[in-house]
């Protein structure tokens, strides 16, 4: 144990604000650098020279923290690198000219994207990531989009250089591999070709880092000349614009989290006037796409989780319901082929994959495996879609994934591509189980598990307790062979479903958002408890595994119930939401207005806010060893908040356990480090964490 003398101190300065006649007290307020935070995303030399030394003094400790798991984090590095099969190449994908796929190689850590001339031996590395990544000199290399234009002769692609995802865009020729444009610098990351090849839609990026525009940039001309398409005025709503499915026209989608608006122009338009397909409405989000004559809108109106209409190009007020809203089923997106849309629902949290013949209407579920719970997929293998052919997916938190082919018309599947551990891997050696735990207001919260047969349910084993709970993402019940490290060493491995998640549907996800988001804390509190009652593992053998919105959450549950787990992994977590939240000019906060609340304008989401955030909510007792990470090139979630918080942790904890903090002061972003060996090392890191406070011997 490292002396309690060794921890950094930061210095306090007490800043007292009153919003809404109550004070708000904050002794670390002015880490957050109010005037200039976002200029440290392009400059580190911007950061606070006492906040620097002290993300420094962290750093250090931490690294003394984990002196003596170095050996078991080489073993682990190793023992991850040998479950990845580092030779391997994806399934090749059939344009109008070429076939497309991507390459991974055992000495790499970029991918290389390939292409082949159709009936033509001649493979080319069209893009090799680890070759421009040397080629940039930066230690972080962050690839955004990399896209075709249609006549296949050229190759947009976008990088970020720090982890701050201020991305620039290139434009090479791909006969001669030479890049031929200026680039464009401070975008999205997103690119998106015109039909015509000789112009592209992207997205600069505000002084707030947010994409609220669309321009159009004719190749061969300055990008001062580019042409303004569409601006959204709300400081809440982003940006996006696609090719439909047809290819007849151009969709631009402007929304936040809960309403969308779209417009759309025809594809062959030179003077683009987008049209408005129908205006926002507070709380109707649809999508829109274009097949044979008509469009297909997928939307929540008249049904929260949704359903499919559609009506005549030339008729767009005349909506028809094309697939229903089901009731206790989230009708998913969908792809067309000629004669057939391939569609997803998921019901009880369990995903489906379904085909419809246009024709006939009558439609079929795939059954791609025995198993109960897992994620099923299906993709096109062609731009050509008068095709019965498809590939269809399966995996699941124990089975590796398998790549089928599909015939509509045979029913015929033939597996192409299975995911190898080259180490070894048995399926049969493990139980995937789901389980539903009763909540606080008696609602039935699905969690999900994996573990190895032969763990005994005896109320002794240590638990890897995951969650999330936010922008109604559904957490993947996938697999990752790196999980099997901790597995195979006698951790169950879990999900907790919690609400803010969008597994159930609209519902559960309303139920843990805004003035219902204890909601989210106490159905994870809930699933822990279940599984100690069933013997899963027992009060103080649980650990917390999150990150980002999910790291409000386990901020919140250690707050709350701390004596539950014996260590917690805080992976670049939100945890000073009232203060981000107060921030307007900060890149993300006008955004999360409809999903926490603004609480500068008002009383009730000021207070409520107050009332879970974590930071705001530390006390004195004790917590359990925390691991927390961040970095400062991070635009999502800004390192000041895992700085104050580990400060103000420190502060009021009456343990004894160490808490570390560790800060990449070198480019890196939300996701941590680039490259694949990087992102190898930061798992063993976290593993080696959770292993040496689970007092599980090696």
């Amino acid at each position: 144990m490292l002396s309690q003398m060794n921890i950094p101190k930061l210095r306090k300065e007490r800043t007292v604000k009153k919003y809404h006649g109550y004070k708000l007290v904050d002794d670390y307020a002015y880490v957050d650098q109010p005037d200039n935070i976002l200029d440290v995303l392009k400059d580190p030399k911007k950061l606070l020279p006492e906040v620097k030394e002290y993300l420094e003094e962290n750093n250090k400790l931490t690294e003394e923290y984990f002196d003596d798991t170095k050996d078991l984090q080489k073993k682990l590095f190793a023992e991850i690198k040998s479950k990845i099969k580092l030779e391997d190449e994806s399934l090749k994908f059939k344009d109008l000219k070429y076939f497309y796929w991507v390459k991974t190689v055992k000495e790499g850590n970029y991918s290389k994207y390939l292409r082949q001339k159709i009936g033509s031996p001649k493979i080319e590395i069209y893009f090799d990531g680890d070759k421009e990544k040397k080629l940039s000199g930066s230690q972080y290399f962050g690839l955004g989009t990399l896209s075709v234009s249609r006549n296949e002769r050229l190759m947009a692609y976008t990088v970020d250089l720090k982890g701050s995802e201020y991305y620039d865009i290139f434009i090479k020729n791909l006969s001669t591999n030479k890049i031929i444009e200026k680039e464009i610098k401070n975008t999205s990351g997103n690119i998106v070709w015109n039909i015509d090849s000789k112009s592209f839609f992207y997205f600069p990026l505000d002084k707030y880092h947010r994409s609220k525009k669309i321009y159009k940039h004719i190749l061969g001309t300055s990008s001062k000349k580019d042409q303004l398409i569409f601006e959204e005025k709300n400081d809440s709503f982003s940006v996006g614009i696609s090719l439909s499915a047809d290819e007849k026209f151009f969709i631009i989608s402007t929304s936040d989290s809960n309403t969308t608006e779209e417009y759309f122009f025809s594809s062959k338009d030179k003077k683009i006037k987008p049209k408005l397909f129908k205006s926002r409405r507070k709380g109707i989000r649809y999508s829109l796409d274009s097949w044979k004559n008509y469009w297909y809108i997928h939307t929540n109106k008249d049904a929260p989780d949704y359903q499919i209409l559609r009506c005549k190009h030339n008729d767009i007020k005349k909506l028809h319901k094309f697939i229903p809203a089901k009731k206790e089923t989230i009708i998913g997106g969908f792809e067309f082929l000629d004669k057939y849309i391939l569609r997803s629902e998921k019901s009880d949290a369990i995903p489906k994959i379904l085909i419809r013949n246009i024709e006939t209407n009558q439609e079929e579920e795939l059954m791609i495996s025995k198993e109960a719970v897992g994620s099923p997929g299906i993709s096109l293998m062609q731009k050509d879609t008068n095709t019965a052919k498809v590939r269809i997916s399966w995996d699941s938190l124990s089975t590796p994934g398998k790549i089928y082919e599909y015939d509509i018309k045979t029913k015929e599947k033939k597996l192409v591509k299975e995911v190898k551990v080259p180490s070894g891997h048995n399926p049969n050696d493990y139980i995937v189980e789901r389980l539903k735990a009763t909540s606080h207001d008696g609602k039935k919260i699905p969690i999900t598990l994996v573990r190895r047969k032969d763990i005994e349910l005896n109320g002794k084993s240590k638990l890897l307790l995951y969650a999330y709970g936010c922008y109604k993402h559904s957490v993947p019940v996938s697999f990752s062979p790196s999980k099997f490290c901790l597995i195979d060493r006698g951790i169950i491995f879990g999900i907790a479903h919690v609400r803010g998640g969008g597994e159930l549907g609209e519902k559960f996800y309303q139920m843990g958002k805004l003035l219902n988001k204890k909601n989210t804390f106490k159905d994870y509190i809930a699933c822990a408890n279940h599984l100690i009652k069933k013997k899963y593992t027992y009060k103080g053998g649980v650990a917390f595994y999150g990150g980002s919105a999910g790291g409000t959450t386990g901020g919140a549950v250690i707050n709350m119930k701390p004596n539950l787990f014996f260590a917690a992994l805080l992976l670049v977590p939100y945890v000073d939401c009232l203060t981000t939240a107060l921030n307007d000019k900060l890149p993300l906060t006008p955004g999360e207005y409809e999903v926490f609340g603004n609480p500068k304008k008002y009383k009730k989401y000021f207070k409520y806010i107050k009332s879970y955030a974590p930071y705001n909510n530390l006390r004195k007792t004790n917590y359990p060893p925390m691991f927390i990470t961040s970095s400062i090139f991070d635009n999502r979630v800004l390192y000041s908040e895992p700085t104050k918080y580990i400060a103000k942790l420190r502060d009021l904890k009456t343990d004894t356990n160490i808490q570390i903090l560790k800060c990449k002061l070198e480019a890196a972003g939300h996701g941590g480090s680039s490259g694949r060996d990087n992102a190898i090392k930061e798992l063993a890191e976290e593993y080696s964490f959770i292993l040496k406070n689970s007092k599980i011997k090696d």
